[in-house]
C-alpha cells in the first residue's frame, strides 16, 4: 500500500508538474513539498504543519483530501515525536519581565485609560481649588506698614510712606 507522500508525488508526476510548479501554485516552499513527497516530517515543527501542508497540497492536485489526511494520521501515529502535542509551557524559570508582561496583557486597557483620565481630572480639579483658596487666603496689604491719615495742609491724599 504507497504512503501519503507516494501518492502525492505520483499525482503530481501524472499532471506532469515540477516541484517549482507546485511550490507556486500553492505557496508551499519547495524544500517542503521535497520534503513532503520523501515522508520526512521531521522538517515541520509540528504535525499541524504537516496536516495542513498536505492538505492544500492534496487540494491543488485535486485529490480526495479527507481520505489522504486519514491515511496521513495512522502514519503520523507510528512516529513518536509527532504524536505528542509541542510543549507550550515554556521555560520553568520565570523573571520579573515574564510577570510584569503576563500582568500587563491581563490589563483591560480601556477601563485603564478611561480610570487614568477620570483620575488626570480630579488632580486637576483639586490643584485648582487648592490654588485659588490659597491666592485668595493671602493678604496683599499684609506686609505694609500702618498709614497715618493727616488732613489739611497736603490735601485729602493719603502721604507715601517714607522709605526705610
Amino acid at each position: 500500500m504507497p504512503t501519503v507522500a507516494e501518492k502525492l508525488r505520483a499525482a503530481r508526476e501524472a499532471q506532469k508538474l515540477t516541484v517549482h510548479d507546485v511550490a507556486e501554485k500553492t505557496k508551499i516552499r519547495t524544500d517542503h513539498v521535497r520534503a513532503i513527497e520523501e515522508g520526512n516530517y521531521s522538517v515541520f515543527p509540528a504535525p499541524v504543519y504537516i496536516r495542513g501542508t498536505v492538505k492544500n497540497y492534496a487540494a491543488m492536485l485535486r485529490l480526495d483530501t479527507a481520505q489522504i489526511l486519514f491515511e496521513l494520521a495512522g502514519e503520523l501515529n507510528h512516529t513518536a515525536h509527532l504524536t505528542e502535542p509541542p510543549s507550550l509551557t515554556g521555560p520553568a524559570r520565570k523573571n520579573a519581565l515574564d510577570h510584569l508582561t503576563l500582568w500587563l496583557a491581563k490589563l483591560n486597557w480601556k477601563l485603564g485609560v478611561v480610570a487614568a483620565g477620570l483620575l488626570l481630572l480630579v488632580l486637576a480639579g483639586g490643584l485648582a481649588v487648592w490654588l485659588t483658596r490659597a491666592h485668595k487666603t493671602r493678604d496683599p496689604l499684609a506686609n505694609l506698614p500702618p498709614a497715618v491719615y493727616q488732613s489739611g495742609a497736603a490735601g485729602d491724599t493719603l502721604p507715601l510712606p517714607a522709605h526705610r
